[in-house]
Parts: C-alpha cells; structure tokens; sequence
C-alpha cells in the first residue's frame, strides 16, 4: 500500500534499488545531491543534474521535462553517503515560468523494481521559490528512509546548492541551467493538450516473478504502475503541440525524460481501438473498421483519435504514434538494462565465491546467468516487435490519409493541389525514427504560426555514413530552406503569408531558382551589405509598428496597405555580409518576430560563425536545429531518446515544387485583382 507523505514524514524503504518518479505541469530540471553524515555535499562530483546525470549508483533525466525517472541503487553508493537529496528546479532563459506558485504542484513518488508504489509526495504550499528539494532518501541505522521534505529556496538552484554547503554552488547552478538550455533548443517538445482524453490507452500485462515488467501506465511511461492516487498532470501529454517540434507541433521539447536501467518493460500491445479513451469533448470518429477477432490486434484505421475535424484528429494520432515508439522503445531499452545488470550481478556472486571461480559449479552458474540474460532479452525484442509490427501497420494507413501540410513530397495528392482557405494545424518538416525502428518514420509535424524560428544547419553532423563536403551541405541546406518555404507558402491561404530572402553573395541562386523563377517572393534576393541592412531595417521596424499597436491596443489600426500576412525571412550563408548591427537584428529578429508574426529561417554552419564568440549563443539556441541530410539529434519530450531526423524533400527529378510554387502565384494575382 502507497505511504501518501505530508511534510516532514518519513517512511522506511523496502529495497534498495528504485526509482523516484516525478510529475509536473510544467517541464522542470530534476536532480540529486549526495551529502555525508553532517548533511555536506562535499563538491560537484556528489551533483547529478543534466549536464552530468551519472553518478555510482544513481541516474537522472538528461534534460527539463514534464515527467521525470530518476534511478536509484542505494547499496552502490559511495560509503560516505549518508543522505541523497532529490531536487527539482525550473529551467532558467528560456521563458517558462519562474516560481513555483504558477504551476502545479509537483508529485514525486518512489516505487520499486516492480514499478509499485512505496511512497508519495505531493509537493505543496511554495510560492516564489523556483527550486526545491522535494525528498530525501537517508540512511538511519544501516536501514534507508525516505522523507517528505519541500524545502524550496528563492534564490534558485544557486541558493539550494549553497544551504548544503557546496562550494561552487553558483558556478555549477550557471553550468546546469546552460546544460538544460541547450537540451530544451535540441528538443521536440510536447503539444499542449486539446481534450482532457486524447492519450493512448495500452493494455497492461502482469510482469512474472523472475521478469522485467512488460507493460505501461496510462501515461505510457515504460514500466509505470501508477496507483489510483498518481495525479498526471493533463500538460505532460496531449495530442496538439505548440510549435517546433515533432509530429505534432513543434516541440518546446521542451525535453523529456532519459530512459533509466530499471526493469519496466518489453511490452504490452498497442491497442489501436483506444477503449480506454473518453468521448466527453469532441465526437470519437466512426468505426470504419470490423472488430478485431479475439486474441487478435484491433486493425488501425486513419483518423482514430480525438478531434474535431479529421486534420484534427490525423494530427492528434500522428503525435500518438510518436510517442507509443518513444514509450515501446524506451521500454525495450530499459529491459534489455535490467537483463544486463542482473546478469552482471550474478556474475560478481560467483566471482566473489573463491569456491566457484573455478570447476564444474562456477561454470554452470556462469552459463546460467547468460541464459536467463538472453531469455529476458528476447522477450523483450519480442514485445518490441509486435508493438513494432502494430504501428507499422498504423502508419500504412495514415501517411496516405494525410492532409496537404502534412503529406510528403512524394504523396499524390500535392498534384491536385489547390489553395486552402484556411490556415492548417500544422505543417510537415520531416521525418523521425529509432535505431530499433528502421522501418517506420514518424511524421515530423511543427504547429501553425510558427512560435521559433528554423536553423538549417549545413555544418557537419554526427549521424555516422553521412557522406557530404562543405559544398554541398551548403547546396543541401539551401534546398532544403526552399522546399519548407515553398510548403509553407503552399499550405497557407492566398495572401496570408509573405517570404524574403537574404542571400549576401548570391551563393544559393541556384537554389532558390523556384522561388525566384515562379514570383512568390516579395521580393528578389536582397545582396551586398545594403541590401542585408534594408531588409533587416524593414523587417525591424514592422516588429516595432505591431508591438506598439498591440501594447497600446490599437492592433486593428495599422496604417493603411500595412502587409498583416506572416512574414519569413530565409538568410542564406549567415555570418557572411552580417556586420556588428546586422547580427544585432537579426537576434532582435530571432526573440521578437514570432510573437508578432516575422519568423527567421537560417542557413548557416555554426563554426562559420565562431569569429562572433559567445554573442550568438543565444540566437543557436532559440532556433529549432534541423539538418539537410539525415542527423540523429532530436529529442522527443517523454524520454529524450536521440531521434533521427530527416529532411522532408522534394523527390529528384520532380516538377511537383515549381508546380505548387506556379499555382500559388497565380491564385496570388486573382486574389490581388
């Protein structure tokens, strides 16, 4: 039965191996402090936090999430270790929240191997701190405890480090916040929720006594068994995304939690009829499919989720989809963990007997080890692969089903295209997989209006057989800019969407031969160090006009002819032809524009830019890195596996852009008449 603490509560704790699991609103930064016997955190080698999230015995989330799995193995702690403070912390720079009392309570639970509850924490009654220490785990009289503690601190992580008497505390509370900074820019993060029931419903199947458990939760953390107490905040999941991100909306990643070594799961089947979700807001789609047959999978159908519309709903089980792979393979990863650190266990047993090291019995226990290693391993595969299979099979229905801003390049309904009348949910950047998934591709989906600008990056990258030099990643990443122009020009009504280009030496002509060649841009390719100052200057001053009428609510009286379409400005080759001033709008650009429609998409290599120093820091990390070939780093928001992304390009050889690109000039000219 759950101990549901107060604070200031203790409860004693019945194993030694666990995890702490953490639940907010919002996404928070989670960690943990060693001290000794008096309390002391000795320095930052006894910090887990993002940056560092490893230490003996102990593992936390690589980045700010809504959701958190901190693990936990007490007995292989240093000895000096008498208490393990577990804290949380919210993300500093990067525009969420700053104290607690404006979002909602964190829940903090400690479970066991089996994913149980052994005791619970709702972390209650702060206000103006913005960080805490939620729990700590102590041990009194060689026997461990937890305690309900919510000791919160004004002064941030800074000040929390300092009362346990770290001597570094701020250095190493600037060097986690930059470390979350830079994980939230690298993340796809969650949308916020449409409908309180748009989750993903999975069924549960009891683990067995010598088995990692092989289900998940309603939040579809691997390995959760939640009790009826667990709140999980309506925040941390949802269907629609708010902006760069992932199949679903772009993803603030906002970030995620990383896969632990604890045992959860291998499995538990997807079940794409969804019979746990509720239909009390938006109608639930027809049932277009038979019932499956007992013992058999329900068949997917496009269009079974929540929603009002059925680009709505395409949209919400796209996101769906992304995260039952997330979850599945997290669940995976995580068994295959336990497997290896219970085999790795028994064979220190053995070893540590002189009697058994040698002969006929150490042997035995040794091959039995490896035995029960590979069963557990293979059981798992094998969940992962019928979870596999089932969303394989999803995705063969919905990607044709797909709507114009969410269709690929290749998808025949781009040749029947006519102009919409309304602005889409979304718009399709590209495509995302698994290293265990090579045969499925979740759609990259970044909600409408843009909230954060793009950065093609057309340096090198890490995903290992990318086989490109300078020059055509340069070619690569200015193709690239222009497909994801020329759909954004494509999915948005007539009129309502505006696109410049700045391309100081004329490098990427070739590139933007669809753009130029059809007449959609505003204007041709501004060059030459003038021709970068004009157009920042106007972009500029339109940011100025609009925040001035919107602050002193006059939105509606702009002056006459003011162009209210979004406005996206392409900037080709950056730093080259960008002087002091240039770089200095272009940042103003990057921070202001999205809140009042100028949006900025770079094409540019970070190492051309190092002359800048630390200046431009800022400006890497408030856009959404993307890349022109195929690069393994995205982070999904529920537990921060490495994803790897790639582009959504026109196929070679095909007509389809400058035919969209032609028919959206000529509905442009009629609409100007």
């Amino acid at each position: 039965m759950t101990a549901e603490l107060v604070r200031g509560q203790n409860h004693p704790l019945p194993e030694v191996r666990l995890e702490v699991r953490v639940s907010a609103g919002k996404p928070i930064v989670a960690g943990a402090t060693l001290s000794d016997e008096h309390g002391k955190v000795r320095g930052v080698e006894w910090v887990a936090h993002p940056g560092t999230p490893t230490l003996p015995g102990l593992e936390v989330s690589k980045q700010a999430a809504a959701d958190h799995r901190l693990a936990f193995d007490l007995d292989a702690l240093p000895g000096a270790v008498h208490r393990v403070s577990v804290l949380l912390a919210l993300p500093t720079g990067v525009g969420g929240p700053v104290r607690f009392g404006a979002v909602a309570a964190p829940f903090v639970a400690v479970t066991g191997l089996d994913g149980l509850e052994v005791a619970s924490y709702t972390v209650t009654g702060l206000d103006t701190e913005s960080a805490v220490v939620a729990l700590e785990l102590y041990r009194r009289q060689g026997a461990w405890k937890v305690r309900a503690v919510g000791q919160g601190y004004a002064g941030g992580l800074a000040e929390l480090l300092t009362d346990q008497g770290l001597p570094e505390a701020r250095e190493l509370a600037g060097s986690i916040n930059e470390a979350v900074a830079q994980g939230l820019a690298r993340s796809v993060s969650a949308p916020p929720p449409r409908t309180p029931d748009a989750d993903r419903s999975r069924q549960t199947a009891a683990p067995g006594p010598d088995q990692p458990h092989t289900g998940t939760g309603p939040q579809g953390a691997p390995g959760t068994v939640p009790s009826q107490h667990t709140p999980y905040p309506t925040g941390a999941q949802g269907p629609a995304g708010s902006q760069p991100g992932m199949p679903g909306g772009p993803v603030q990643p906002e970030p995620s939690t990383a896969a632990q070594p604890s045992p959860p799961t291998a499995g538990g089947t997807i079940n794409y009829s969804h019979p746990g979700r509720q239909t009390s807001a938006p109608p639930p789609p027809p049932p277009t499919a038979p019932p499956a047959q007992p013992g058999q999978p329900a068949q997917p159908v496009a269009g079974d989720a929540t929603g009002w519309s059925m680009e709505e709903r395409l949209y919400n089980q796209v996101w769906g989809m992304f995260e039952d792979l997330a979850r599945t393979v997290a669940a995976y990863r995580s068994a295959v963990d336990f497997a290896d650190s219970r085999m790795e266990k028994e064979l220190d047993q053995v070893l540590s007997d002189p009697r058994s090291r040698i002969g006929g019995q150490g042997d035995a226990a040794r091959e039995a080890a490896r035995t029960k290693h590979a069963q557990l391993v293979d059981q798992a595969r094998a969940a992962l692969d019928r979870d596999l299979a089932q969303l394989v099979a999803e995705a063969e229905v919905v990607e044709p089903a797909l709507p114009l801003a969410y269709a690929s390049w290749d998808n025949p309904v781009w040749h029947g295209y006519r102009a919409p009348m309304e602005i889409p949910m979304a718009v399709r950047l590209g495509d995302l997989s698994l290293p265990e998934s090579e045969n499925l591709n979740i759609p990259m989906l970044v909600r409408l209006p843009l909230e954060r600008g793009l950065w093609i990056d057309s340096g090198r990258t890490s995903l290992e057989g990318t086989l490109a030099d300078s020059d055509q990643m340069r070619r690569l990443a200015m193709d690239t800019a222009v497909a994801h122009a020329g759909r954004l020009l494509a999915v948005y009504p007539a009129g309502e969407f505006t696109v410049h280009v700045i391309d100081p030496a004329g490098s990427g002509a070739s590139s933007l031969a669809p753009l130029t060649g059809s007449g959609v841009l505003a204007a041709p390719p501004a060059a030459g160090a003038a021709g970068v100052t004009e157009v920042l200057n106007r972009l500029t001053q339109r940011v100025d006009l609009v925040q001035m009428a919107m602050r002193g609510g006059a939105a509606d009286s702009l002056p006459p002819g003011f162009d209210t379409a979004e406005q996206l400005l392409i900037v080709n080759d950056f730093p080259h032809g960008f002087d002091d001033r240039a770089v200095t709008r272009l940042r103003y650009l990057a921070d202001e524009g999205p809140a009042v429609g100028v949006h900025l998409m770079m094409v540019a290599d970070r190492e051309d830019a190092a002359e800048y120093g630390p200046l431009l820091d800022p400006l890497w990390r408030s856009l959404l890195r993307i890349t022109p070939v195929p690069d393994d780093h995205l982070a999904d928001p529920w537990v921060g596996h490495a994803w790897t992304y790639e582009p959504s390009l026109v196929p070679a050889n095909s007509q389809v852009l400058q035919q969209v690109l032609a028919a959206v000039a000529a509905r442009r000219r009629s609409w100007n008449r």
